[in-house]
């Protein structure tokens, strides 16, 4: 039985930050040696990132109280619980705002509608989960059910479809709202490790939904959920990394994940072709989650693949930097709002994220006239 993806709607936070302005700030208070200046200029000007957006309120005219980076040059490293109540308190507003949009700009599924709810986080917790705040606030059956994936990274968003996928084949009149949502920014770690430069240098914030069900809509544009597969990168999982600290959560990213990545793009992805006869290039698009400049580049240079079939890919990277699981969601919308050159095209999804996990997804994108 088919699934579809019926919308896709994205939210970030109203406050936003040019990416050379960031890059000032982090050589201003990270360090003041040339070596580690230089680095940081290096990294921010070469990232392929314009802007990002964040809930960290440190460079408003408006008086807020700063979080980070103080006005007196120091910059201050709040404890993990700190943080964690600052993203349980903007979580909980953008979690209902985002699954309010996505449910609002439906043509077909209205509120009543929706029998599932799969939230997605990595940067924060709190319970009763964000399925519950969202039932609760948009007057959902009492009944929905309700599941949370979290601390999976960059790739949550795959298995959330194919939990939604698997609800539609066992439940013909099921429809599963999914909503990921990740606070990358209230992470910072005040480090001159390369490392670390790099991950403050990607990260953002935002939360993306769709509503996945087996009615293709006949009035929008939309992706049938063909196949995923899952592969996993031999002796990498030290590369990329989540771990719970003292002082906020710490993330390795290794300068070695791009080449990770290229070594073992084959053999994740070959299941697909396998499975449909298909071929590199058979895919239209490739939408491929932008965890860094390094990574477009390499998968692009593996498959030989044009500019225009990864662009939106690029573009939802200089909008909006690296948001984790949602950011895949920013590129699918990317892609469905483009005009296609025929009523059906080939899309390959494609994440990457602790384990070193990557995730890929054959969908197909169908153009109404």
């Amino acid at each position: 039985m088919a699934a579809y993806i019926q919308n896709i709607s994205t939210v970030v936070p109203e406050r936003s930050y040019d990416q050379s302005f960031l890059r000032d700030r982090m050589k201003e208070y990270i360090s003041d040696k040339e070596i580690t200046q230089r680095i940081i200029h290096r990294i921010y000007s070469k990232s392929g990132i314009n802007k990002r957006h964040t809930v960290i309120p440190d460079f408003n005219t408006n008086g807020d109280p700063r979080f980070f980076f103080q006005e007196d040059g120091t910059l201050s490293v709040p404890s993990t619980g700190t943080r964690n109540e600052l993203y349980t308190q903007k979580a909980k507003e953008l979690f209902v705002e985002t699954a309010r949009q996505t449910i609002d700009e439906n043509q077909s599924v209205d509120r009543e509608h929706i029998t599932h709810v799969i939230t997605v986080s990595c940067t924060g917790f709190f319970a009763p989960e964000p399925g519950f705040e969202i039932i609760q606030q948009l007057g959902l059956s009492p009944s929905t059910q309700r599941f949370h994936l979290g601390f999976m990274g960059c790739f949550a968003a795959f298995p959330a479809m194919k939990m939604a996928k698997a609800f539609c084949e066992s439940q013909p009149d099921a429809n599963v709202l999914i909503v990921c949502l990740e606070l990358c920014s209230i992470h910072l770690q005040p480090s001159e490790v390369t490392d670390n430069l790099i991950s403050a240098s990607v990260f953002a914030d935002g939360a993306a939904g769709v509503i996945i069900s087996k009615d293709k809509p006949t009035k929008t544009n939309s992706f049938e959920l063909t196949q995923f597969a899952t592969s996993i990168a031999q002796e990498s999982e030290k590369d990329m990394a989540w771990t719970i600290g003292d002082t906020g959560f710490d993330m390795v990213l290794s300068t070695y994940v791009p080449d990770i990545i290229e070594a073992n793009l084959d053999q994740s992805i070959q299941p697909l072709f396998t499975d449909y006869q298909l071929t590199a290039d058979d895919i239209n698009h490739w939408a491929l989650h932008p965890g860094g400049r390094a990574i477009l580049d390499k998968v692009q240079q593996s498959f030989g693949l044009s500019e225009e079939q990864i662009s939106p890919s690029r573009k939802v990277l200089a909008d909006y930097g690296n948001m984790s699981s949602a950011t895949i969601l920013f590129v699918l919308k990317e892609l469905l709002s483009r005009p296609a050159s025929k009523k059906q095209e080939a899309v390959l999804a494609m994440a990457f994220g602790p384990g070193l996990t990557i995730e890929s997804g054959l969908l197909q994108k169908n153009q109404v006239s």
